[in-house]
């Protein structure tokens, strides 16, 4: 008998959630709102469905298991208004259904998951058959956004483990307020910079005077080499090297050859009003706050963006024309420094948020071990 579980915390539940970065004091720029997560977006919903059961060797179809689902919907349950949105492929070793439809209409028609590699196809029909239960999410042709990263270090990743049943569970329990982080849905067996891993959130807050805007971040951190990893402006992957899991992590002549072989997928959501080119554009600034954490997209890494705004409601209603409202050009630079701050930031909380993890074969990924950051921040006056 399979058993899992699904993460779905209130707020009140979020009383036991693990410490974030600005909990060990990390510095970072910028104002977050007041969750600090891409729920701070108002109608944003996260879900998650974590699946984690058995130890020891791998036996392909039973385990272990350590993998999930996380989604996203960018208005809520309740409200299946298409939103303005915009992708972006840093490095394309990954998938992101769904995108060509989002570049020629300009436009995100339903949730965002996001999971392992080998389980896209299977959450993809599962949306659609969620939405014929739900007539305001259902379309004649359904072009779902799934987006994947590799856990098959940690995961019997072929053994198919992620089913419909869980990808309605995340759907169906997906809420606003505080979003859990780290090792859960499927943010489960990934490996971030040779340490766990997973889900990570931020948000930030323009001044009054850029606009009062708040833009969010999601991302599904399995990125990155040891060494690489840099905390605010600080190498912590040089000075942190105990417990890299395997050599891709290594500061060594093969782990340089082969670069960086993980993925991350990002997800940037925000209450500005910007059409599909500026989203593009903000999507795009993804890139640098990742950039910030050390990475430098090699070859194997699979990184793709996906940018939306709440704004503009019902800007896709037949049979128009519509009117709609954006930001000038001119004063669109905030919200790409917001973007910058707020990756950069979701990326430490995944692996803050993240515990040690054994997985197959014995394959065990430390978490980053907060004491030893605070000292290395301290080290270098940070």
């Amino acid at each position: 008998m399979r058993i899992w579980f699904a993460i779905v915390l209130s707020l009140s539940a979020m009383t036991i959630q693990a410490q974030r970065a600005r909990d060990l004091g990390v510095p970072f720029d910028g104002t977050p709102g007041p969750l600090d997560a891409i729920t701070d977006v108002r109608g944003v919903e996260v879900g998650h469905t974590t699946l984690i059961t058995g130890s020891g060797p791998l036996k392909v179809g039973e385990g272990p298991v350590r993998t999930g689902v996380t989604v996203l919907l960018p208005r809520g349950k309740s409200n299946a208004d298409p939103v303005y949105a915009g992708w972006f492929s840093q490095n394309g070793n990954g998938e992101m259904t769904g995108t060509t439809w989002v570049e020629e209409s300009g436009f995100l028609e339903g949730p965002v998951a996001i999971t392992n590699t080998h389980s896209v196809g299977v959450v993809r029909d599962a949306i659609i058959a969620w939405s014929l239960k739900h007539p305001m999410f259902h379309q004649d042709w359904s072009l779902p956004v799934v987006a994947e990263t590799w856990d098959g270090w940690l995961n019997d990743i072929n053994g198919f483990h992620v089913k419909p049943e869980h990808v309605f569970s995340a759907l169906d329990g997906a809420q606003s307020g505080a979003v859990p982080e780290g090792a859960v849905g499927g943010g489960t067996g990934m490996v971030c910079y040779g340490f766990k891993g997973g889900i990570g959130t931020a948000s930030r807050v323009l001044r009054k005077e850029d606009g009062g805007y708040t833009v969010g971040v999601l991302v599904q951190c399995n990125c990155g080499r040891r060494p690489q990893l840099t905390i605010a402006g600080v190498p912590v992957g040089k000075e942190i090297t105990e417990g890299v899991p395997y050599s891709m992590f290594k500061d060594d002549e093969a782990g340089a050859q082969q670069g960086d072989r993980g993925s991350i997928i990002i997800v940037v959501a925000t209450d500005a009003p910007l059409i599909p080119t500026q989203l593009k554009r903000l999507a795009r600034r993804a890139t640098m706050g990742l950039a910030r954490t050390g990475s430098t997209s090699g070859n194997g890494s699979g990184d793709i963006f996906l940018a939306f705004s709440t704004a503009n409601a019902h800007a896709n209603d037949e049979p128009g024309p519509n009117t709609i409202q954006t930001v000038a050009n001119g004063r669109i630079s905030p919200l790409f420094n917001a973007t910058v701050e707020a990756t950069e930031e979701a990326i430490v909380n995944a692996m803050v948020g993240a515990k040690t993890m054994t997985g197959i074969d014995g394959h065990t990924v430390p978490g980053l071990p907060h004491e030893q950051l605070q000292e290395v921040l301290k080290k270098y006056g940070r």
